[in-house]
């Protein structure tokens, strides 16, 4: 059995989901961070795939793969920041809670 850029795309498909319900379901903002990370890699996935697929001689899709990378470590560290300093202010992590922006 071969695999095809169907398989790819499916297991894109099933990454960017769980992602997208890992989102709109966690209370906590490590949680968030992390399924916001499964969509960055289900991007990734489908740039290689279809990269691979339709122009197998240009790298395309692995250098733009390579930014995505990139800037879902600069996300990541960075959400982690904010995550940290709110949590010495508010000693808490839940989104729910997390309004110090309020008066």
């Amino acid at each position: 059995m071969t695999i095809t850029l169907a398989h790819y795309v499916v297991l894109s498909a099933l990454l960017f989901a769980i992602g997208i319900i890992g989102i709109l379901t966690r209370r906590n903002a490590i949680g968030i961070l992390m399924s916001l990370e499964l969509l960055f890699n289900a991007a990734a996935i489908n740039m290689v795939a279809f990269s691979k697929y339709l122009t197998p001689s240009e790298i395309y899709g692995d250098i733009f793969t390579i930014f995505i990378i990139a800037i879902a470590a600069a996300e990541s560290v960075l959400g982690l920041a904010i995550i940290l300093a709110m949590f010495r202010k508010r000693e808490t992590v839940n989104a729910d809670e997390m309004n110090i922006m309020k008066y």
